[in-house]
């Protein structure tokens, strides 16, 4: 299997593919437009044929959709029934169905234990196991999220809570290993349709019930005062599981930045060259993790010995349940925070991650699941509930890194027209990105009549730029809209600029609310 390697700053080849502008007649059950709607349709139709027609993005495909979030009423659509490759709009799939299935005050719990007895003297004689149960946020974040991301402490901060509360309690020695327990769900670390340049980095970090600051770690690299002089590497937290070949140099002070970066699927090696300017900026490069529980294991393993605690074995993984009558004696625990922060705070900076926690979470409220196919039937029912049509989403993974997800704008509107009458909608809006305030919308749209107006999940992965949710026109309607496009290559500013350009005309050609006779005006909650 080849390395995976990342050269900083390539460009992306381009690719051959065609799109057509048309307004569709309306289908599928959808209500259909009014005149007044008919002649908004029109110039929106203009304006989207302008901004889609333009080079590089005409050669990609498009797909929209934008309905009247009161009435149901489809506004404009264009290959609304077509398959796209959604990238993290199939986050908006797996939130709602975590806040319909778990709950928006749901806690993940998790424990050490121990089935060992504790002498007198502070002996535990036995193991100590990290019980992981898919807890997304065993870090040092700060909740809940408001308008940025925000730490406090070390990143393995959680953990240095648990080992403090072993500490607490006496124990001086334990006579067995400190293994990472993350059995609570199957052993599949990365889903069908990641790739390998993927799982390099912390966008793509291995899939595991233990979830140690986002099972990553910050590699930064230092370079010298002048040319010539070594660049220093340095790992936050120190772990003996991972290694680093540094062959990066110092470069004269008006030299570019230039940095490769390999390790091979399956290593714990990192390899980096090139060159950093001297007396330049510090480059901080999170790496992903590819054995999560051994990595926890390790962790606590050196704090609980920071804290006096002398260990006679090693730090191990477990990733089948242990045989063993019984219930463990729980030594300490840790409770997170609500769901409902952390679907906010996941969906305003798209943390792959944690989605994949909650869809393994939902499933395994029932029971454990035998192959991964199994898992992506979970939300079928859920998905039928919500009016998507069968077939309307193919899905591969919670979080749409995976290329073999499929969707298709109808579906993504669907799912948004169902959980704006659910009782969890207040929070599932409230995570959204809102254009030029906060999450990955925080520097687009400012400066123009989208800015404040647009809360939407973004997706991107490689010539794939999508953008679906909600519109709020400065006359008082709601619009629920998805815009999917694929097959995008040229530099990643034009899709997003297009998408921005679609969200401006949209605001303005739907702006005005037909007028109902004998009803009272009133805005959707």
């Amino acid at each position: 299997m080849a390395g995976a390697v990342c050269v900083f700053g390539m460009g992306a080849p381009r690719l051959n593919a065609q799109s057509k502008i048309k307004t569709e007649a309306a289908c599928c059950g959808a209500k259909k437009p009014r005149q007044a709607s008919k002649r908004a349709a029109a110039k929106f139709a203009a304006r989207a044929a302008e901004l889609l027609g333009a080079s590089p993005v005409s050669m990609g495909e498009w797909g929209l959709l934008i309905q009247n979030a009161e009435s149901g009423e489809t506004l404009f659509q264009q290959n609304a029934d077509k398959y796209f490759v959604p990238a993290s709009n199939m986050k908006l799939f797996t939130s709602a169905l975590a806040l319909a299935k778990l709950g928006p005050e749901y806690r993940f719990h998790t424990t050490l234990e121990t089935r060992g007895a504790i002498s007198g003297e502070g002996v535990l004689n036995g193991d100590v196991v990290l019980v992981g149960r898919g807890d997304p946020n065993l870090s040092n974040r700060k909740f809940p999220y408001e308008l940025k991301e925000e730490f406090d402490g070390p990143p393995e901060k959680a953990l240095v809570e648990l080992a403090d509360a072993l500490a607490a309690k006496g124990i001086k020695q334990i006579s067995g290993d400190v293994i990472g327990d993350d059995s609570y769900f199957p052993r599949e670390r990365y889903p069908d349709g990641w790739e390998i340049g993927d799982i390099v980095w912390e966008y793509g970090a291995a899939i595991s019930a233990i979830v140690v600051d986002d099972n990553t770690i910050a590699l930064t690299l230092t370079p010298g005062e002048q040319a010539g002089s070594p660049v220093q590497a340095t790992l936050n937290p120190a772990t003996p599981d991972f290694s680093v070949e540094n062959d990066v140099i110092t470069s004269a002070a008006e030299v570019k930045p230039d940095l490769t970066l390999t390790r091979e699927p399956g290593s714990n090696l990192v390899v980096v060259k090139g060159s950093l300017p001297a007396k330049g900026a510090q480059r901080k490069l999170v790496l992903a993790i590819q054995e999560p529980a051994q990595h926890a294991a390790a962790l606590l393993k050196h704090l609980l010995e920071e804290r006096g605690i002398k260990v006679a074995g090693t730090a191990k993984a477990r990733h089948a349940p242990a045989d063993a009558g019984g219930d463990p004696l729980v030594l300490a625990e840790h409770v997170s925070v609500p769901l409902s922060d952390a679907v906010k705070l996941s969906n305003k900076i798209s943390q792959n991650l944690h989605t994949e926690m909650w869809l393994r979470t939902v499933a395994r409220q029932k029971e454990i699941w035998a192959a991964p196919d199994d898992l992506m039937k979970v939300p079928e029912d859920f998905y039928a509930e919500a009016g998507i049509a069968p077939g309307d989403v193919i899905q591969a993974d919670a979080s749409g890194l995976s290329r073999h997800d499929l969707v298709t704008p109808r579906s993504v509107v669907t799912l948004l027209s169902f959980a704006q009458k659910q009782p969890w909608f207040g929070t599932y809006y409230e995570s959204l990105p809102v254009a030029a305030q906060d999450g990955t919308l925080e520097d687009r749209m400012k400066n123009t009549p989208a800015a404040g107006r647009i809360h939407a999940k973004t997706g991107s992965v490689e010539h794939v730029r999508t953008l679906s949710g909600f519109a709020e026109t400065p006359g008082g309607r709601r619009l629920i809209f998805s815009f999917l496009s694929n097959n995008q290559a040229g530099k990643s500013h034009e899709a997003a600029d297009a998408l921005t350009g679609l969200c401006v005309a949209m605001l303005e050609e739907f702006n005005v609310r037909p007028p109902k006779r004998g009803t009272k005006q009133k805005r959707p909650h």
